[in-house]
């Protein structure tokens, strides 16, 4: 058996790991297991803690990352950070790493160098890309290039991949130097045949009356009147509504304020804070949905249980990676890993942070293999074209390809003792004021 052992930083109530923990291919050899995980939000390790660690709970701690002792942790083979989007998101100041939340990737970066796995996944906000004019994205990379490993950058639309939400995330993958791996971007085009509309999620099957985390939230009056005069789609500001039930809002107007779900189509995206108006609302009933339901948009299973409040779960599952985006992310990486083809497309971001531009549509994809002896390094790829998409994009450049196996195999050996990327480069000094690094949307 070929297993990784993940260690995860900023792990949340665990999306990221139970699509990993979950992946499968066609060798059943190759898996991903838990390790250890950290964060300092209480509820959240508590909820990872019951779901991802089979009584091993001793595994998740629960603690500030910037006063983590790496060394107790324990060697891995992979690394997954989901670090906090705070100051990256387009919903906020977006003061990137300016902000107090901006420079807790830093910590990311330290683990690459103390344990040095041998592959690592990373996510965060589309925003990320643009944050501080470009800069701080080409820091970050420029980072985890500098920690040794060959990265793919990719801004994935979940909803293209079958999960029933439009939620738009940067994924790096870094493959260690040295490493004869290459990794690919998995294809869309074989997950967007099935039914990923909102409605389905949530009514097929019919989640049970004794499901944990679904309780109603009250509605007042006034906002179940103006629900009532919000169709599917629509929001409070695109509604015809009555002057008593406008609101009273002169600035911006956030278009899912009040927003009612259109049935046929994926959720807008779940958000884990907000005040009135942004909890998500039913296509034909007056309310907002309930955790559950907003769970299920999220993709986990109805026998994930989170601890916490009400407004706890909201905010854990708000944070969270789609368990089933994340599958298919670590299976393309289980795959590339034991030399078993897959479909997959060019990546959409340049490793120096910007979007590729799309060359002109081939008549046919040829395997890296076939263009050359052995196959490219990640970052050496012939010119990309669009990746798959589903707003229009010429035929030719919804073409997929399949991975060539790497020249040769190798399984997975531990990763070294703790502590030994000292020798490869000095610790990134983290930001003195950046608070305790845990929220993430």
């Amino acid at each position: 058996m070929t297993t990784f052992r993940l260690g995860e930083l900023f792990c949340g109530p665990g999306g990221m790991a139970k699509g990993a923990i979950e992946a499968r291919i066609s060798d059943p050899s190759w898996r991903i297991i838990h390790r250890w995980a950290t964060d300092c939000d209480r509820d959240a390790c508590c909820t990872y803690r019951n779901n991802i660690c089979q009584g091993r709970h001793g595994t998740v701690h629960c603690a500030d990352v910037r006063e983590l002792d790496m060394s107790g942790l324990g060697d891995i083979d992979a690394l997954a950070f989901g670090f906090p989007c705070n100051d990256y998101s387009n919903v906020g100041e977006k003061r990137g790493l300016n902000g107090h939340f901006g420079g807790l990737y830093t910590y990311g970066i330290a683990a690459l160098r103390v344990f040095r796995p041998r592959w690592f996944v990373a996510e965060n906000v589309g925003g990320l890309r643009s944050a501080n004019k470009g800069e701080a994205f080409g820091a970050i990379l420029r980072d985890m290039r500098g920690a040794g490993y060959r990265l793919v950058c990719h801004l994935y639309r979940f909803e293209d991949y079958g999960v029933p939400q439009t939620r738009h995330r940067v994924i790096i993958v870094g493959v260690r130097e040295g490493e004869k791996t290459v990794f690919r971007v998995p294809s869309p085009a074989l997950r967007m045949r099935g039914d990923n509309s909102c409605r389905a999620a949530i009514e097929l099957p019919p989640i049970a009356g004794t499901a944990a985390n679904n309780e109603l939230t009250r509605q007042s009056p006034a906002v179940v009147r103006r629900l009532e005069h919000i169709r599917p789609g629509e929001n409070a500001f695109t509604a015809s509504l009555p002057d008593a039930l406008r609101l009273n809002v002169k600035a911006a107007r956030i278009s899912q304020i009040y927003k009612r779900l259109d049935p046929g189509k994926p959720a807008y995206t779940v958000t884990g804070s907000g005040g009135g108006g942004t909890h998500i609302y039913h296509w034909s009933e007056p309310r907002a949905l309930t955790n559950r339901e907003r769970a299920r948009l999220q993709t986990f299973p109805d026998d994930y249980v989170f601890s916490g409040s009400k407004e706890s779960v909201r905010r854990q599952r708000g944070m969270a990676v789609p368990c089933e985006g994340s599958r298919i992310i670590f299976e393309a990486v289980l795959n590339s890993f034991a030399g078993i083809p897959y479909e997959w497309v060019e990546p959409n971001i340049e490793h120096g942070g910007g979007c590729r531009r799309p060359a002109a549509p081939l008549a046919m994809a040829l395997p890296p293999a076939r263009r050359g002896a052995g196959a490219p390094s990640a970052e050496s790829s012939p010119a990309p074209r669009r990746p798959a998409g589903r707003q229009g994009a010429p035929e030719g450049d919804r073409a997929v390809r399949k991975s060539p196996p790497p020249p040769s195999r190798a399984a997975p050996a531990a990763a070294g003792a703790v502590g030994r990327g000292a020798s490869r480069g000095r610790r990134p000094a983290p930001p003195p004021s950046a608070p305790v690094g845990a929220a993430r949307t």
